[in-house]
């Protein structure tokens, strides 16, 4: 590692996130949530923050870049930036923490999106880890959970999701729904979710879940873009390639994946519903626990609410900071960065010590930060 790159993973490294498309579209309540002109929906409804994954969309093959994160390099007069995964592989040690860069090399072992649906997403489902290691040959399942930022009414209905199987159904009934793509019977054979600001809901591989239409929310999961999807057709009426629904695997795999754990919606909710438990308090902010390592080994996540300032003594690991709300300053050894709604920024290993401090005490800065298995 060059001196350069020995300074800058001492200083947090604002992102330039890259927007990702999907079967779906949205985006609309992403822009308008960053401040941007004209917001607007569209077939890119994802930002993908400090990404090291590439973006798997069958048919697009050719964007072999997408889903990759950058760096803002500091004092650069050209804006020269360059992607955080070459930035973490010239030094993993320093970058993610040398714990961490002896588990998982210069893997983060973490994804984080945040991303606006203006229609519902195909109902789906991601790989457990064991599933992955079989069927994938990868390391890494899809276990994900979402912080909800808030949303809006489409057509008259609430934002809402899809979580787990009702008490009826079985992998029979889940077959021959699929193979006569009964979608009514199959959005029936899940729980229908109305979702708010705050909610916290984790997704574990094997849980069958749609986001539905009117979600702004931010999503934290295992490194993969593996993704099983069991309509052929969007609800928009886009035609999928069986590659997008089965990942290459076959249908029979693909249904195979599905943990066939039928339960009510309480016990539904139970599994999945996640209550915030505060982790630290003083007297210029509050920070949360939203999914600790008691729910899942494979990420956690807080929330952060500054009215005035807030010490943070990290130990060597990263963290990702996404700004959800207010404006501020991230005071450190060498400088400070000044923060809005909207910003993202990876906090490398090497940043040990922090101060937040907001802008008015009478609007709370509000930030989520994203960590790696512990």
């Amino acid at each position: 590692m060059n001196d350069a790159n020995k300074s800058l993973s001492q200083i947090p490294l604002r992102l330039i996130d890259d927007r990702v498309w999907r079967t779906y579209r949205g985006g609309l309540g992403l822009e308008a949530w960053r401040r941007q002109h004209d917001p607007r929906d569209s077939d890119y409804p994802e930002l993908w923050v400090a990404s090291t994954v590439q973006a798997v969309n069958a048919g697009r093959e050719h964007a072999a870049a997408e889903g990759l994160s950058q760096v803002a390099l500091p004092g650069s007069p050209d804006g020269t930036a360059v992607t955080l995964k070459e930035l973490i592989e010239s030094d993993p040690a320093r970058f993610l923490g040398a714990e961490h860069a002896r588990r998982y090399e210069s893997s983060p072992a973490l994804l984080v999106k945040v991303l606006d649906s203006c229609e519902r997403l195909t109902i789906q489902v991601h790989p457990d880890p064991d599933f992955a290691l079989e069927a994938f040959d990868s390391r890494f399942g899809k276990t994900e959970a979402w912080y909800v930022l808030g949303g809006r009414t489409i057509d008259g209905e609430p934002p809402y999701v899809l979580l787990g199987f009702k008490p009826h159904v079985t992998k029979e009934l889940w077959r021959r729904l699929f193979e006569e793509q009964d979608i009514p019977a199959m959005l029936d054979a899940l729980h229908k979710v109305e979702v708010r600001e705050g909610d916290v809901f984790l997704i574990a591989g094997g849980l069958p879940h749609a986001i539905g239409s009117g979600c702004l929310l931010i999503e934290i999961q295992e490194p993969t873009d593996l993704t099983l999807r069991t309509e052929r057709t969007t609800p928009r009426g886009v035609r999928l390639p069986d590659r997008a629904c089965h990942q290459g695997i076959g249908f029979d795999r693909m249904l195979d994946c599905f943990h066939y754990e039928a339960a009510c919606l309480t016990d539904t909710l139970f599994r999945t519903k996640i209550v915030p438990e505060v982790a630290d308090h003083q007297d210029g902010g509050t920070e949360t626990f939203l999914i600790q390592p008691k729910h899942t080994e494979r990420f956690r996540m807080n929330r952060l609410q500054v009215t005035g300032q807030y010490e943070m003594a990290k130990q060597d690991e990263f963290a990702v900071a996404i700004v959800v709300a207010g404006s501020g300053t991230l005071l450190f050894a060498s400088g400070e960065a000044a923060l809005g709604t909207g910003d993202t920024l990876f906090l490398p290993a090497g940043l040990r010590h922090m101060t937040w401090r907001a802008n008015d005490p009478r609007e709370a800065l509000v930030v989520v930060l994203c960590y790696p298995p512990k």
